[in-house]
């Protein structure tokens, strides 16, 4: 996993990430395998893409990075013109056709069953809804539960300006729809922070809790007698109350890097949540971070370099072939 944060304010459009970059082994091991990844894209000079969840994909007999489809969509002639929409939906067109989520569901299912077998209890359902897949069982002590799982999804959040020189942000889940989180033409909509990857921490924080909340037994009980908009906007009244509108472009940067920070120190200290133990530590290494202004597009304030020792290059300022 990671952290991509984007926060969206008057001045300009922040976008930050961390570098580490897991994966599981052939025994489904999870692993850290670099601190060095990149995943904040410039896509042309308005628009910028952060990437989270699964890094490779199978294309032939070899594992693929993700990244390099991102590459390979903004060498496209036609991403020059691109608003922000049309770069959220090209991309979630791109990763649907090369990631074959539907076989790793089924690969889900097989596992579930087995699991469940092992531990004695009897599956009762077992339903598709889209790439979720939902399920029931009755344990040996007799008791009915309910499970949900999903294949590992690939998350972008995609932020910039149009070229009428209104800015949005989406995010794209794949698999799964591409939602507008910014609008600059919306009231309400124009500015504020989100996040995707490991945002638990960040949600903690900002919002006071983190989705896990609702896999709590008073909290699930609350839902049925009431209804999950009312127990969500009454959990909302703990959300810090912060100014996104008058916010500075480098108070942003500030929030969005203490988010990463913060979440790659507690995952130091920590090993998942008491109710879901074993997490993986998968924010770490440098932060990268870009901004995107009406008047200067898009621009890097802090990114990672090649270097020996002494030595160190940018590829981005290098002579091209």
């Amino acid at each position: 996993m990671s952290l991509v944060i984007n926060t969206t304010t008057p001045e300009g459009i922040v976008l930050a990430a961390d570098s580490r970059q897991s994966y599981r082994n052939m025994k489904g091991m999870a692993r850290i395998g670099s601190e060095n990844a990149i995943k904040i894209f410039e896509i042309n000079r308005r628009i910028g893409v952060g990437i989270t969840g699964l890094a490779f994909l199978p294309e032939g007999s070899v594992q693929k990075n993700v990244s390099q489809y991102i590459e390979e969509f903004r060498r496209d002639s036609k991403v020059k013109n691109m608003e922000v929409k049309d770069v959220a939906r090209k991309l979630n067109h791109v990763f649907s056709q090369k990631y074959q989520w539907k076989e790793q569901l089924e690969q889900i299912k097989f596992n579930i069953q087995n699991d469940l077998k092992s531990k004695g209890c009897t599956m009762l359902q077992m339903e598709d809804e889209g790439p979720l897949l939902k399920f029931s069982f009755r344990t040996p002590q007799g008791t009915i539960e309910n499970g949900i799982a999903r294949p590992d999804p690939i998350e972008l959040l995609v932020a910039g300006y149009n070229q009428d020189g209104t800015h949005k942000v989406y995010s794209v889940t794949i698999p799964g729809p591409v939602q507008k989180l910014r609008d600059g033409k919306k009231p309400n909509m124009e500015y504020g922070s989100s996040w995707i990857g490991q945002g638990d921490v960040a949600a903690r924080i900002v919002l006071g809790f983190d989705g896990r909340i609702q896999n709590i037994e008073f909290v699930k009980e609350a839902i049925q007698k009431r209804n999950e908009q009312e127990i969500q906007a009454q959990l909302r009244g703990l959300e810090y109350a912060i100014q996104w509108g008058t916010m500075s472009l480098q108070d942003a940067i500030d929030f969005a890097t203490l988010m990463i920070q913060t979440t790659s120190a507690i995952q130091r200290f920590s090993d998942g949540i008491n109710a879901d133990p074993g997490d993986m530590p998968g924010v770490g290494g440098p932060i990268n971070v870009a901004v995107i202004t009406p008047d200067h597009g898009f621009v890097w304030v802090k990114k990672k370099k090649l270097h020996f020792e002494d030595s160190e290059v940018d590829l981005d300022n290098e002579p091209r072939l």
